[in-house]
């Protein structure tokens, strides 16, 4: 393991630190924090992203693989509605999608595609414009499809779309946990920033995990977590937990173009050693997840809250 890799874990339990405001402290001493003991069911988390390019897909799958090597059961579902490509990554050729649950035709059940035996992956279609934004009969028929799986998994991912559509906002929106993916490119930064933006004041989302991908090292990932949660505490009541980076790796560019997860592949790479780290913080952090509903209302929270006019 790199020295840089070594470096991440006591500066990111410094910055966590350091990132928390008083006016998280003061959301805590409402009881707005929950302890896991306290919930039922699975664990939901988003992972999104303010723009493209920014290797949230591959986040997703090698964070699932990481999970699955501590024991625990995922679901992935990959919520990029128009144009998906976790299946791709994964290399995997499912014969049916989310578009065909949506459409009535086939049941969830009929549609998981089985990753490794502790992964499984709700695949989305892809050149289909027709789900690109949900509509209320959709939503509502994948609550009742979702509410049937609920005693089979730990923890759900889901993999949203780049930018601040309306599903993403949904799937957001509706998930337990919420964890932006980041570069150190400017773009990225302004881009996760609007995106954080808008879930705050729009839909009062106030909490929220930050992971920096293809860092140099871990200090540029700490700069770059910096910038972002500087602006963000001068204009947003927000607050920002630094969860870790990934440092840039030549075999995760190999990984992908050989349709594997890097953690499966080259499983001591550096790539492969910050995802077990991510992974452990985010069985770790458990203990801090904000009660926003289990499975059987991961949509349904929304939905009521909403009057029934949807994200």
């Amino acid at each position: 393991m790199s020295a840089a890799v070594r470096g991440i874990g006591d500066q990111a339990d410094t910055l966590r630190q350091m990132a928390r405001s008083a006016k998280q402290n003061s959301q805590v001493a409402a009881g707005n924090a929950v302890p896991l003991t306290d919930q039922q069911g699975i664990r939901v988390i988003s992972v999104t992203s303010g723009k493209g390019g920014v290797g949230k897909s591959n986040v997703v799958a090698n964070l699932a693989m990481a999970l699955a090597a501590q024991g625990k059961k995922v679901l992935i579902i990959d919520g990029d509605l128009g144009v998906g490509n976790l299946d791709v990554l994964l290399g995997l050729s499912p014969q049916y999608n989310l578009n065909h649950v949506l459409s009535g035709e086939k049941s969830l059940s009929e549609i998981i595609v089985e990753v490794t035996p502790s992964i499984k992956l709700i695949p989305a279609g892809s050149g289909v414009q027709e789900y690109t934004s949900l509509g209320q009969h959709e939503k509502l028929k994948l609550l009742d499809e979702l509410d049937m799986l609920e005693e089979e998994f730990d923890i759900m991912i889901i993999d949203t779309e780049a930018g601040i559509s309306e599903n993403v906002t949904y799937f957001t929106v509706a998930a337990q946990e919420i964890l932006v993916v980041v570069t150190p490119e400017p773009t990225s930064i302004t881009d996760v920033y609007a995106l954080i933006k808008l879930l705050a004041t729009r839909y009062s989302e106030h909490h929220f995990k930050v992971l920096i991908n293809m860092a140099r090292d871990s200090e540029d990932a700490l700069e770059v977590f910096r910038k972002l949660a500087n602006v963000a505490g001068r204009f947003l009541d927000i607050s920002l937990d630094y969860l870790g980076c990934v440092v840039r790796d030549e075999r995760l560019i190999d990984s992908v173009k050989k349709q594997k997860a890097v953690f499966e592949l080259y499983p001591d790479s550096d790539a492969s050693n910050c995802f077990s780290t991510l992974a452990r913080r985010v069985i770790e952090n458990s203990r801090q997840t904000r009660l926003k509903g289990n499975i059987q209302f991961f949509f349904r929270r929304y939905l009521e809250g909403s009057g029934g006019s949807g994200v």
